[in-house]
């Protein structure tokens, strides 16, 4: 593990003393595991953006591939609808 030092507004210190001891925690512990969860807060996001893309991408390849369009199956669907009533 490394150190680190940071500089922050004295009244933000004192508070993270208060918020630390009243966790049963340091202010050291407390910053890391902040920093330790906003890390997997970014993992998974990047992960869930990036399958988010790739089914973008599949979904653009299926429609060039000639699957239907999202409008076609809409309207579809719509004229379904009106010859039921």
């Amino acid at each position: 593990m490394k150190n680190l030092t940071i500089t922050v507004d004295d009244d933000v210190l004192e508070w993270a003393r208060i918020e630390a001891a009243r966790r049963g925690t340091s202010v050291s512990r407390m910053v890391g595991d902040f920093m330790a969860e906003m890390q997997r807060r970014e993992d998974a996001y990047e992960r869930a953006y990036l399958a988010w893309r790739t089914d973008e991408r599949n979904w653009h390849a299926a429609v060039e591939a000639g699957a239907p369009a999202r409008k076609s199956q809409l309207k579809r669907v719509s004229a379904a609808k009106g010859a039921g009533q």
